[in-house]
């Protein structure tokens, strides 16, 4: 008998009044506003509301460097989230929207899978409450005002070849890369170059992920920089006028959304900021209600722990003030061997036969992966715990070299069958990770707010990712020192680097040494909160394949959505 599809799934799916998810979260009801019966967005005064509540144990779940594989990040958090009911306690769980973007190309949408997901399934990853739109009007707003400015007269004296802010929609639509604007006559604009992003890319995503609160959200929309005068001097979104308006298009897109699992834990789902360029985790909000709700609080990073989790730390919990008792990071055996570097897997082929023998020799080279990423949790003072995600044919020679991976760190590991049998499968996993959230936590960030950009750089290249040092662009210095003179330096950085290797180059397996990272470009997302160096060439608008999924997702004869993922 073939396994159910995800859809197939959560269409069985016996699902609570959202009112009475929220009452057992402690969630007052005067401050959930119920979208339909799937969703509810929940008001921001939650936070004061709930303050006098316990405090969750708060664990931030990562995994090894990504393969084509895929090593089901979120499934596990979902699943580890209903596990902690099985063990007798309660939890949360914080996770990304996604994108419609993936969800009608390649990866599909993120909802987790099998019995470990989010449902209704089909909202989660078509729209939900809108906050994605609302993202992409804002920012639009915001581009069409600077080529109205431009239009009027330009005031503000923007040089019309240094204007950064570009345009975004949530699709992927690679011929949108790079395009001329304003052609036809007098009356259609400025002709210039600009481009698309996809909306997870946008820097207002970014902001709205960490901002604590509506006032913060407004101060961030002001300090947008939108590009720079001959001079060299940066002009905002304050400066043109788009600021205010922004925010009152994001006004609703801040109230976090609550939804639940296949066994009705509570699911705060909000924001999706890009993995590659921007923090690649859910939103300050969501953690600030969710840490109030339950005994254990669980908010997923986006890629491997050497890009979410090492931004989670140092941005996120920058700006939050929230500390992690305890990190979670996702391996398989399969995505170890990938980091062997002997297969060559390509996504939608078949396997290659040799990854699914018994080669625990095989595990133990690809091992240095997650021994790196051990080593990148400990270095910010986080007890992790090893989630090694099963699958059906896995060998138990394969599985035990994992656990003697963990055992050189002195951290616990525990096996996990949560796409088959959902929380039940997990209950090793919440047991090890209970008892790491109660050990001291000794949590703290890679470099302080006061040193330069130069050594914040270097200490992630380093520290977290295993290179020699770092090789700066001549336009890459010219940056750094121009954003040092106009009071940048304070900020966080954000690398934005390929997430397949540990280095900057995909090629590169396994735990990369003897490299060094060359920075070719450096920009600032300031209204966000951080800088971030560019190491490679980032595609913040991805293109669809030859066979996106958008060509099987249809409606039955009853109206019914059907070959959605």
């Amino acid at each position: 008998m073939s396994f159910p599809s995800d859809l197939e799934i959560a269409g069985r799916a016996t699902l609570k009044p959202l009112g009475d998810i929220a009452a057992a979260a402690g969630i007052p009801d005067e401050c959930l506003e119920p979208y339909g019966t799937g969703a509810a967005k929940i008001t921001l005064d939650a936070i004061d509301k709930m303050a006098d509540r316990p405090t969750a144990k708060y664990v931030v779940v990562s995994a090894i460097t990504p393969t084509p594989l895929g090593e089901g990040k979120t499934t596990t958090t979902v699943g580890l989230g209903q596990a902690f009911q099985h063990i007798g306690s309660s939890a949360t769980i914080a996770i990304r929207q996604p994108s419609m973007g993936p969800t009608f190309g390649i990866k599909g949408g993120a909802a987790g899978g099998g019995y470990s997901q989010v449902v209704p399934m089909e909202l989660f990853n078509l729209h939900l409450t809108g906050d994605m739109h609302a993202v992409t009007a804002a920012h639009n707003l915001c581009a069409a005002m600077v080529d109205a400015h431009l239009f009027h007269g330009n005031e503000c004296g923007f040089d019309i070849h240094n204007i950064t802010w570009r345009r975004v929609v949530d699709i992927n639509d690679r011929a949108l890369r790079n395009i001329t604007i304003g052609l036809g006559g007098k009356l259609d604009g400025i002709p210039r170059e600009t481009g698309f992003d996809i909306t997870a890319a946008s820097e207002v995503m970014a902001a709205l992920a960490l901002a604590t609160d509506l006032f913060d959200l407004r101060a961030r929309m002001g300090r947008i920089v939108l590009g720079y005068t001959r001079a060299g001097e940066p002009i905002t979104a304050e400066d043109i006028g788009a600021a205010g308006s922004m925010t009152v298009i994001l006004r609703e897109a801040i109230k976090p959304n609550l939804m639940q699992t296949l066994e009705n834990t509570p699911a705060l789902v909000h924001t999706g900021p890009f993995g590659n360029i921007a923090t690649g985790n859910s939103s300050i909000v969501a953690d600030r209600i969710g840490i109030r709700t339950s005994e254990f609080l669980l908010t997923e990073a986006g890629f491997g722990a050497d890009m979410g989790a090492e931004r989670f730390f140092n941005i996120k919990c920058r700006y939050s003030g929230l500390a992690p008792d305890a990190s979670v990071l996702v391996a398989t055996v399969r995505g170890l061997k990938a980091h062997s570097g002997n297969h060559r897997i390509v996504p939608g082929k078949p396997l290659p036969p040799a990854l699914l023998d018994a080669n625990p020799d095989e595990v133990h080279q690809g091992g240095d992966n997650l021994r790196k990423q051990l080593e990148n949790m400990q270095v910010h003072g986080c007890t992790p715990v090893v989630a090694i995600n099963v699958f059906p044919g896995d060998h138990a020679d394969d599985i035990a070299a994992i656990h003697e991976i963990a055992s050189e760190y002195g951290a616990r590991a525990a096996v996990s069958t949560h796409f088959s049998d959902g929380g039940r499968g997990a209950s090793e996993l919440a047991e090890a990770v209970k008892e790491a959230a109660e050990e001291p936590s000794e949590f703290q960030v890679l470099y302080p707010d006061d040193a330069s950009l130069k050594d914040k750089i270097h200490a992630v290249a380093t520290r977290v990712y295993g290179a020699d040092g770092v090789e700066y662009s001549t336009t890459a210095d010219k940056q750094i020192a121009n954003y040092t003179e106009q009071g940048f330096a304070n900020l966080p950085v954000c690398i934005a680097k390929q997430h397949l290797s540990l280095s900057h180059d995909a090629a590169l397996k396994g735990a990369p040494t003897g490299w060094t990272l060359p920075v070719r470009e450096v920009r600032a997302s300031v209204g966000a909160g951080f800088v971030y160096p560019i190491c490679g060439d980032m595609r913040t608008m991805p293109g669809l394949g030859t066979m996106p999924a958008a060509r099987a997702i249809d409606i039955d004869d009853n109206g019914d959505i059907i070959n959605l993922s």
